[in-house]
Order: structure tokens, then C-alpha cells, then sequence
């Protein structure tokens, strides 16, 4: 076995009705989803504190510096090329890392043994769209996907920590367009500006089966990217 995932997570709000621990329980079960794909690999535990500082205003939320997630990820990579690994995939199941992983790769390989391949996924575009899809395809809901606390993300609870989530206490937040504008000023001004309720999207609908279709769609998408830039071990 010479292949390792590095799942990412966060510590931070997700609303009313879900636990601090969504993003970390998601990249939990996502980890082993993409371990079971590539075939023979090593699924490390979670890093369960993120990058989470446009979450801060609102109680509970921990958050790292973009420099220490970056330390964090090095030290493990340097860990498993002292025991021989060859590959690592590392992604995210809180979309405020990818800054972090969209210009990790070269800063790693510069300081890692070269027969250490560093992949990193850092496409949150295309998560949100295999949200959207799902959620389409399974119920119809695709315009309830916004990226946080959502119909996708707390389906996801459903499935993996069904007795976290407070059904009760769902209640839709911010629900237009999430565009690059939007998401800029997310990080600038913090959740809170944009979605009081710390909600982005609508969890409305939410379901195990769509939380299932969910994991399964991004697993897919990670399994792919990873082998796509795989160079044979030698």
C-alpha cells in the first residue's frame, strides 16, 4: 500500500438544526468512499479544524490560519514518505480550505521528497455541482443547494450521523445566486452579512437517499481527479 488520502474538515456553524462537526463527519465517510475507488489506499484521520474565519461570527466556529492548514498537511505528507507512501490525495469537505488546496501542490513538492506525489483537489465548482445534480435527479431540489447547512449537506448528516440533525429546527437561509461575487464578499464580510441563520441554500427536502446520492457523486469526482494525474509507481 503506497496511497494515502488526507480528508480535510472544519470545526464551525452549520445552523440551527446541524452539529459543529458536519464538514469533519463528511470528510470522515467521503475518506473511506475514495479509498474504496482507488482500491489499495490508506485513508488518514480527519483534519477536523479548517480554514473557518468568514464563520467566526457565529459560537462554536475554530478556525486555523491559512499557513497552519498549510504546516498541518506538510507535516503529514512528510510522514508518509518516511514510510514509503508514493501518493497522496488530499481534499476538502469545507469549501473555505480550497484557498489553501488551490496553491498547495508546488509549495509541497518543493519541500518533499520528489517520488512523493502531492494531489490536491481543490475544485469547489464542481462540488456544488454534483450537489445540484443529485439533488435534482433524486429530488427535483437543485435550486436548494447553496453550499452550507443546505439540502445537500444535511442530507449528507442524514446519512452518515442521522441523530445529529435537528430536523426541527430547518430553516431555509440565504437563497439566491452564489456567484463569485457572492462568495468573495462571504469570506470578506463573513457568513453572518450574507445569512443570519449561518444557512446558505435550504434544507428543506433533506433525505438520507439524496445524502447517499450526494456522498457517492463526490466520491466519484475525487476518485477520478486522483487517478487522472496519477504517474506509476516505480
Amino acid at each position: 500500500m503506497r496511497t494515502a488520502v488526507l480528508p480535510l474538515g472544519a470545526t464551525e456553524q452549520h445552523g440551527a438544526h446541524l452539529p459543529l462537526s458536519v464538514d469533519s463527519d463528511h470528510a470522515d465517510r467521503l475518506g473511506v468512499l475514495v479509498a474504496e475507488r482507488l482500491g489499495d489506499a490508506l485513508v488518514l484521520p480527519t483534519v477536523r479544524i479548517g480554514c473557518s474565519a468568514h464563520h467566526l461570527g457565529f459560537a462554536g466556529t475554530l478556525s486555523l490560519r491559512a499557513e497552519t492548514l498549510e504546516a498541518v498537511c506538510f507535516d503529514c505528507c512528510a510522514s508518509l514518505a518516511a514510510h514509503g507512501f508514493r501518493r497522496v490525495l488530499i481534499f476538502s469537505a469545507h469549501i473555505g480550505n480550497y484557498p489553501v488546496l488551490s496553491g498547495i501542490e508546488p509549495k509541497l513538492a518543493a519541500r518533499l521528497p520528489s517520488d512523493l506525489d502531492v494531489i490536491a483537489f481543490a475544485d469547489s465548482a464542481a462540488i456544488i455541482g454534483a450537489w445540484r445534480d443529485a439533488a435534482q435527479r433524486v429530488a427535483g431540489l437543485a435550486a436548494h443547494v447553496g453550499g452550507h447547512a443546505d439540502v445537500a449537506e444535511s442530507s449528507i448528516m442524514l446519512a452518515v450521523r442521522p441523530d445529529t440533525v435537528r430536523s426541527d429546527r430547518a430553516t431555509a437561509g440565504f437563497t439566491g445566486s452564489m456567484d463569485e461575487e457572492l462568495l468573495a464578499r462571504i469570506f470578506t464580510d463573513g457568513v453572518k452579512a450574507v445569512a443570519p441563520n449561518g444557512v446558505l441554500g435550504d434544507p428543506q427536502g433533506m433525505s438520507s437517499e439524496l445524502g447517499f446520492a450526494c456522498l457517492n457523486a463526490v466520491a466519484d469526482l475525487l476518485a477520478e481527479h486522483a487517478t487522472a494525474r496519477y504517474r506509476p509507481l516505480t
